[in-house]
């Protein structure tokens, strides 16, 4: 009986560590299943977590709306620069064109000026020979034809062209009303055969340079 009860005793213990020993591998079984489970949800999440990532980075690189419309008023200032600049420099060459217009036509005038002047003052050295050359072919007696008084004559007639082609004029007094701009009353008589203001008698020739007076007529002037 003793015996017996021993057998009994040892089949109850291998049967309390076979079945302790199915416990733990029923309970191994269950925890590879449960992290077979939980893998691909892992994964899962992993990807779509790479997914949202690619998708920010993508949006993130895609232009927005509002970042157009600023690149496109950004665009339309640079060019409204562009535009004002070519406008103020197109300006700016107008303005410079029209200043050395305007610079060229006063020196011109300036030099036509004082070439006037010029030619005026050396008009006024030479009068002075003219009138005396007059002086001295008016000595000569009409019938007197010498070759000296032949030449004379001769050069006289040559100056007084080169004169009247440079523009220099005789002012013409004798029988013409008296001008204060172009005579010089230096006598005045009363006499019936003569108009008003008339003028009677030169002393002294008048001369014009392009019609302005290099030197005024000195006249005698009736009534």
């Amino acid at each position: 009986m003793a015996e017996n009860f021993d057998t009994k005793q040892e089949e109850l213990e291998e049967d309390k560590q076979e079945a302790e020993e199915e416990t733990v591998q029923e309970s191994e079984a269950e925890a590879v299943e449960e992290e077979d489970s939980e893998r691909p949800e892992t994964e899962e999440s992993e990807e779509n977590e790479d997914e949202k990532e690619s998708e920010e980075e993508a949006s993130d690189e895609k232009p927005k709306d509002g970042d157009k419309v600023k690149s496109f008023f950004k665009k339309k200032e640079k060019k409204d620069k562009k535009e004002e600049l070519i406008e103020q420099l197109q300006d700016r060459v107008k303005r410079q064109m029209a200043e050395f217009e305007n610079f060229r036509k006063r020196s011109d005038k300036e030099k036509s000026r004082m070439y006037d002047m010029g030619a005026a003052s050396m008009l006024e050295k030479i009068l002075p020979v003219v009138d005396n050359f007059e002086r001295g072919l008016d000595g000569l007696k009409e019938e007197e034809s010498t070759p000296f008084a032949e030449g004379m004559k001769m050069i006289y007639k040559q100056l007084m062209s080169a004169l009247d082609e440079a523009g220099v004029k005789e002012i013409e007094a004798v029988g013409k009303e008296f001008d204060p701009e172009l005579h010089n009353a230096v006598m005045h008589i009363d006499d019936e055969e003569y108009g008003e203001n008339e003028i009677v008698e030169v002393f002294e020739k008048g001369y014009t340079y392009h019609d302005a007076v290099v030197r005024h007529s000195m006249v005698k002037v009736a009534n």
